[in-house]
């Protein structure tokens, strides 16, 4: 146990300094790989909030937009209402059920490839290189002194920093508003404030986690590497170096005076050198290991090189690496995706989808609420007859305004007007406008005969003019005085 004492030893660290971590440039299958992913996912941040999509005149057309002022969210052909948020649950439980498949398959590639701040990271680190050069030039730059030329050098690059920055908080709020016209405002100083707040925040979060945090926040600030152990087991593949075959090391010439010493790991340290998050594979699972797989891009090049085997690092399962260590034969590795755990996670996630997109075909375009007015309860009118009082609420989900009839139906003798006009305008059924796109807050007064029950339970429908099955029916009450 650590005394007071030690603690206030100025010589005992209790945490490590961070060390500059300067990726090597690699070409490989999986680097080819991840600029693919990153040129991808970069692309639909960027450009997603000015496509267009035709709504009709009543409707924005803007494809991706979170209307927050109107409460809907809209994706191409879906358009998703308040009272249907559980649409947006449905794709949350979707998106964490879908990061313990990959996880459980290939381990943290999530992290290796389509993480955010993966991604901002290697389009930073790829910043670094144009500007400073590869590796080592990067490392010499870092211990140079300040002069003119590194001050010139390190400005420019934090500029480029600040431009990209910039630009991903900018389009964050696109997709809060219509694009073209935001940019407008935004430049002219008519935007909200809210607005230039929000960029301000992403483009400081951004420039200083892709900037200089980096492996930082894989490391020390994201819960999913400490998650992550949980979702996987002995058959998910992870990025693995085989000491059993690389042990011990040593370098081409003295395993060549050697033969069957030393094993195939020429400790060229080439693994580490490219690793975005500085560490080395070579002592094992580690929290610092994104699976993002361009050591073995560097291994096997190595390898190739020096005439030895591929595969000294490669994605292997638990219980495949204890198998060839053993000297026996393993699987091919996508055998490890055809398993009941995959199989399940899998089915689970299809299903949530395939229900969402089955109530997304199914929902009815026009919904109705009805509340009863409590003062008063009823009213007894000059003729004995009762009124009760209500407010309906007609939500219009086309965008389009709609001829909506209201019909009562086992209310024997009733009729029902509408707020704003007389009784002698009741009718049996009712027809109103809805606008486009919004829900309508209409006052109805209905009157029946003063002989019936006490409570006599009825039913309301709404149906468009135009339309045959869009309906929606409330099951109300009609009160009368008691006796």
């Amino acid at each position: 146990m650590t005394s007071p004492n030690q603690i206030a030893d100025p010589e005992i660290k209790l945490y490590e300094a961070r060390k500059s971590v300067h990726p090597q440039r690699i070409d490989g299958n999986f680097r080819r790989l991840k600029w693919a992913i990153m040129i991808v996912t970069l692309a639909i941040y960027y450009i997603t909030p000015w496509i267009r999509w035709d709504r009709g005149p009543y409707a924005p057309n803007q494809a991706v937009l979170v209307d927050l002022a109107n409460r809907r969210f809209y994706m191409f052909g879906i358009e998703i209402w308040p009272h249907e948020f559980y649409y947006v649950a449905g794709m949350l439980v979707m998106a964490g059920i879908g990061l313990f498949l990959v996880t459980t398959a290939v381990g943290r590639a999530w992290c290796g490839y389509a993480c955010p701040q993966t991604v901002w990271t290697d389009l930073f680190q790829h910043v670094d290189r144009f500007v400073d050069g590869d590796r080592n030039a990067r490392m010499r730059m870092d211990k140079a002194p300040w002069t003119a030329s590194k001050t010139a050098k390190r400005l420019f690059k934090w500029t480029i920093y600040l431009f990209i920055a910039f630009w991903t908080g900018g389009a964050w709020i696109m997709y809060f508003a219509d694009a073209p016209t935001l940019t407008v405002d935004f430049w002219t100083g008519q935007a909200a404030f809210v607005a230039y707040a929000t960029v301000a925040v992403l483009t400081a979060t951004t420039f200083i986690f892709g900037g200089f945090m980096r492996e930082q926040v894989c490391i020390y600030m994201c819960p999913w590497p400490r998650i992550q152990a949980a979702m996987m087991d002995e058959k998910s593949l992870q990025v693995t170096y085989k000491d059993w075959r690389g042990e011990t090391r040593a370098s081409v010439k003295k395993a060549e005076s050697n033969p069957g010493e030393f094993g195939d790991c020429i400790d060229c340290n080439q693994c580490v050198a490219v690793c975005p998050t500085g560490i080395d594979i070579r002592e094992g699972p580690q929290i610092g290991c994104i699976t993002c797989a361009l050591c073995i891009d560097a291994c096997d090049r190595v390898m190739e090189q020096v005439g030895r085997p591929r595969g000294l690092i490669d994605y292997i399962t638990a219980d495949d690496a204890e198998a060839e260590r053993a000297g026996e034969k393993t699987p091919p590795a996508w055998k490890n995706l055809v398993r009941v755990r995959i199989f399940i996670y899998f089915g689970v996630w299809a299903a949530i989808g395939l229900a969402m997109l089955f109530a997304l075909g199914n929902r009815t375009r026009l919904d109705l609420a009805v509340q009863h007015d409590r003062n008063p309860v009823y009213v007894q009118l000059s003729n004995g007859d009762i009124r009760n009082t209500y407010t309906a609420k007609i939500r219009n989900m086309e965008n389009r305004p709609r001829e909506i009839d209201i019909a009562i139906d086992g209310l024997p003798g009733a009729t029902v007007w509408e707020g704003g006009t007389t009784r002698p305008q009741a009718q049996t059924n009712l027809r109103v406008r809805v606008s486009p796109d919004s829900v309508a807050r209409i006052q109805l007064f209905i009157v029946a005969p003063e002989a019936g029950a006490e409570r006599d339970e009825f039913t309301m429908t709404v149906q468009g003019v135009d339309d045959e099955t869009p309906t929606d029916t409330e099951a109300l009450f009609f009160e009368r005085p008691k006796g």
